[in-house]
């Protein structure tokens, strides 16, 4: 297991004690200020940086799709992959306005795509042509697990000079795979934690539920490597890994939306202190997603009804933590304006 080290308080105390002298009454900007001293602790600076950001997306197919879990077949994955190496991808567009680099990591596509373009980063890493069906057996086996992880651990090591990292994610039937780890995790029903994915009908979704509720009755876990194992995905499995590994390097982590939220709570459940790095972007409105916030006891930064993934929330919210740094950085003290401050 990775070291990983409590963020720096004594840095987010002296950034509070700017906040109080900067030209404004004090609290006055909300989150930000918060979020501010919190980049502060992360860097172990007084002043803090967002530039050297990325938004990393890991792949991988579901066995489970063979229950008819999603309306869409697991081919779209692979689809999809080369989509993001053409530029096609809500995330690129995104990812241009806010100005961060766009990883794609396949570590478990049934069809990898054949991208030649040299100049974007896909790296195909696969573990995997996909999980095994959990309703009938375990997803993976722990050596796949631990490869997996392994990627995303490696995937980490290589962002040198990345202060912030938007998780991503992309396969087809994983919001399956994440209601059952959530269900797993929370004691919850599943049918308080199961949406419609990519847009399952009532029936669908019912149908969803009911896979759901026979894997949970056949696996019995409790632990979060053996959820990780029985109910997972290659691509949950890799983002655990980056996690871990991505706080130890202490790197600010924008968790994206469901996917990536239950595997960090899995990382979670492995090494509390990662969410000392964590930041959570936004809301999904998939009802599993708001259960994991709540079990986290976490408030996430956006709420714009996205149910995408890719990375598109946490990229989203870039700009927030742009904003909370300008105006820690960048705002004049009382003393430097010549401003009066509030009488005391």
């Amino acid at each position: 297991m990775v070291a990983i080290e409590p963020a720096d308080a004594s840095f987010a105390e002296r950034a509070r004690a700017r906040q109080l002298s900067l030209t404004k009454p004090p609290g006055s900007l909300g989150r930000l200020e918060e979020l501010a001293a919190r980049l502060c602790a992360i860097q172990r600076s007084e002043h803090p940086t967002t530039r050297g950001r990325s938004v990393v997306i890991f792949a991988g197919d579901h066995g489970v799709t063979e229950e008819g879990v999603s309306p869409y077949p697991s081919e779209v994955t692979g689809q999809m992959l080369a989509n993001f190496a053409a530029g096609g991808a809500a995330i690129n567009a995104i990812a241009g306005v806010v100005d961060a680099d766009v990883i794609v990591v396949d570590v478990g596509s049934l069809n990898p795509p054949s991208v030649s373009d040299d100049d974007f980063a896909f790296h195909p890493r696969s573990v995997g042509r996909g999980t095994r069906n959990f309703a009938r057996e375990p997803a993976m086996t722990d050596s796949e697990v631990d490869a997996a992880m392994k990627v995303g651990a490696e995937e980490a090591g290589l962002l040198e000079g990345t202060v912030l990292v938007g998780l991503g994610e992309m396969g087809i039937g994983n919001t399956t795979a994440a209601s059952a780890i959530t269900a797993a995790l929370t004691r919850l029903p599943v049918a308080s934690v199961t949406g419609s994915g990519t847009g399952l009908d009532p029936e669908g979704v019912r149908k969803k539920i009911e896979v759901i509720e026979r894997a949970l009755e056949l696996h019995q876990v409790s632990e979060p490597l053996a959820i990780l194992r029985s109910l997972g995905g290659i691509e949950i499995a890799a983002l655990v890994g980056f996690i871990l590994q991505a706080a130890s390097r202490r790197m600010g982590i924008l968790v994206d939306g469901f996917i990536t939220t239950a595997a960090f709570a899995i990382a979670s459940r492995l090494h509390p202190q990662v969410l000392d790095y964590a930041f959570f972007a936004h809301r999904s409105t998939e009802p599993g997603h708001a259960a994991l916030l709540e079990m986290l006891d976490v408030e996430p930064l956006l709420d714009l009804s996205l149910r995408l993934g890719e990375g598109t929330g946490a990229a989203l919210a870039i700009p927030v933590l742009d904003a909370a740094v300008a105006t820690h950085n960048d705002m004049a003290t009382f003393e430097s304006a010549g401003v009066s401050d509030k009488l005391r």
